[in-house]
């Protein structure tokens, strides 16, 4: 081996990778190729809506987990307020995450969204709004992961900084009781 090239990482977890971008990409390319083999509405709505929700239900309760180490939930308290629910894997095991994994995992869930919106809009404009229905699911499916890992991502980062914050105060506590302990 050269020593010279540099090193490519690959993806740790390879079949997560590719169901992760599969349910995607069915649920796409259903959506568009199905006008040239159906003229029935309701198969294509209901085929491409399965398909996203699959998706749906992959991102947020499999790769989420395996490739940023992420999970998210919403409950509704007694007092029927929505209470979002976070989980984060620990400082060490979050820094010992595929960079590519997590690369894949963002911009997928974002280029995705970006593509029904794309798609929402050309049916606007076609003026076919049983098609902008289907649409509208597909990308509230993709919006809810998209606002469901941000605010996770953006509790975790907070969970770490906390704990930064405790352990350099404990650690600058315990070096001043030792500092000032009598032997």
């Amino acid at each position: 081996m050269d020593p010279s090239q540099p090193v490519v990482e690959n993806y740790a977890n390879p079949k997560t990778c590719f169901f992760h971008v599969a349910f995607k990409a069915a649920a796409l390319a259903f959506y568009i190729l199905s006008s040239l083999f159906f003229d029935n509405f309701v198969i294509i709505f209901v085929v491409t809506v399965f398909l996203a929700a699959l998706d749906f239900w992959v991102v947020k309760n499999v790769s989420g987990r395996i490739l940023v180490g992420l999970r998210w939930w919403n409950e509704i308290d007694d007092n029927g307020e929505s209470i979002w629910k976070f989980e984060c894997l620990d400082q060490e095991s979050l820094a010992r995450m595929n960079k590519k994994d997590s690369w894949l995992f963002w911009w997928t869930l974002y280029l995705t969204a970006v593509a029904w919106t794309i798609l929402g809009i050309f049916s606007l404009i076609r003026l076919q709004a049983d098609y902008l229905l289907v649409v509208g699911v597909c990308l509230t499916l993709s919006i809810a992961n998209i606002v469901g890992f941000t605010k996770c991502r953006k509790d975790a980062k907070k969970q770490i900084q906390a704990f930064a914050t405790q352990t350099i105060a404990s650690r600058f506590s315990s070096t001043l009781q030792s500092a000032f302990t009598v032997v």
